[in-house]
């Protein structure tokens, strides 16, 4: 796991919900945390892309849902600044369900994923479909 180059704004609280973008068989999930987040007092813990979370999944198969997991966030919906200058945003906000290192449990990943989540997890990065 690599450091996140480029300044990206935090944008998904605790309590977001997320499209699940894998075939683990979740459909929506719901940040109960983030890991590694260090914060003021009083303040919701918030993620942006390429940060692991741990999640509820809400929707699904019956043998996924109401379980924990870990999850990294692939897209956020708010626009980010890299380090290049572009900006970035997409059209919503997904995750893919993975381990604590962050290695993906599903064999896909369906739409695009964000080139910062990409660089920062290796293995995310080469079972996506596409990265922009």
């Amino acid at each position: 796991m690599k450091g996140v180059k480029g300044n990206i704004t935090k944008s998904l609280p605790k309590g977001a919900r997320l499209f699940c973008t894998d075939n683990t068989g979740a459909r929506e999930l719901e940040i109960i945390a983030v890991k590694g987040y260090k914060g003021v007092k009083r303040r919701y813990p918030e993620a942006r892309v390429g940060d692991i979370v741990v999640v509820s999944v809400k929707k699904g198969t019956p043998d996924v849902r109401k379980q924990i997991q870990f999850a990294v966030i692939v897209r956020q919906r708010r626009e980010f600044r890299r380090a290049d200058g572009t900006r970035v945003k997409f059209e919503d906000n997904a995750a893919v369900i993975t381990d604590e290192k962050g290695n993906p449990k599903g064999s896909e990943i369906r739409g695009v994923v964000a080139k910062e989540a990409a660089e920062r997890f290796g293995k995310i990065g080469s079972i996506a479909s596409s990265i922009v």
